[in-house]
């Protein structure tokens, strides 16, 4: 049953699958919530993986804070996570912004990384085909928000103009931070993704271990729109993550291991 846990000092929504596996830890889309996703992965991880999650503060049924949608403020409450509740080293499955900070606690504390699943993800704010201006609440997702949220209804609003705001300028990560990344790390993109497609090769090959899909007749809603072919890549990756030995190297010949 999911509950709030005191982390780093303030309420936040936490789910956890028991299981006596490794940990594995589901990170969501920005504007996003645990819940609209974690019934497409949860049923394929939990017999063999002990898997976790929570509604990062202002989002979901987590309460917001000043500040809380930052990058840098999500990367910090995912590390006193994984700190305290997880409390080992974990596989991070991010979506969108969920494979951002994934990427961020990669490099600030590769200790609490096992691997990670980066699901349309980028490491600059210069990415997205979308410039972010519009702010739009539909009749249904203010009806959710109102049911779900703490934060008062005018909030929902405030919370996407200030989101398309931080798209803007963030994320900001040095190519050579995400070459310091020693996990393996899986890249997933749609191929009609609002992510550049240069920008996600880009991440996938500055990455030391990194492996890369691209999931056909999909866009940036890859997750829902194939997600049989989604979790057979990720299940896969999960299943073997030794370093990926094949027939013809080309991009990995440089860094092939001894």
């Amino acid at each position: 049953m999911p509950e709030y846990l005191k982390v780093d000092g303030h309420d936040l929504y936490c789910y956890e699958w028991e299981n006596d596996g490794e940990a594995v830890v589901l990170l969501h889309g920005g504007l996003s919530k645990t819940s609209s996703w974690d019934y497409l992965l949860v049923p394929a991880l939990e017999n063999d993986f002990h898997v976790y999650a929570y509604d990062r503060t202002g989002h979901g049924f987590t309460g917001d804070r000043t500040g809380s949608l930052h990058f840098d403020f999500q990367a910090k409450e995912a590390i006193s996570y994984l700190e305290e509740v997880v409390k080992e080293p974990a596989h991070l499955i991010g979506y969108s912004d969920g494979g951002i900070i994934a990427l961020m606690v990669a490099i600030q504390r590769p200790d609490l990384v096992k691997s990670i699943v980066a699901i349309g993800a980028n490491y600059h704010f210069s990415a997205p085909l979308k410039d972010f201006t519009e702010a739009f609440v539909s009749e249904g997702d203010q009806a959710e928000y109102n049911l779900i949220s703490p934060d008062a209804p005018h909030t929902l609003l405030e919370k996407i103009i200030r989101m398309n705001q931080i798209w803007r300028t963030e994320p900001d990560i040095a190519l050579s931070d995400i070459a310091s990344i020693q996990c393996p790390v899986l890249v997933m993109a749609g191929d009609d993704d609002v992510i550049k497609h240069d920008h996600t090769i880009s991440l996938y090959e500055a990455l030391p271990l990194g492996q890369l899909a691209i999931i056909p007749g999909t866009s940036h809603g890859l997750v829902k729109e194939k997600p049989a072919l989604m979790l057979a890549n990720i299940m896969q990756f999960l299943e073997d993550l030794t370093y990926p030995q094949t027939r013809d190297p080309i991009r990995r010949i440089s860094n092939q291991p001894e």
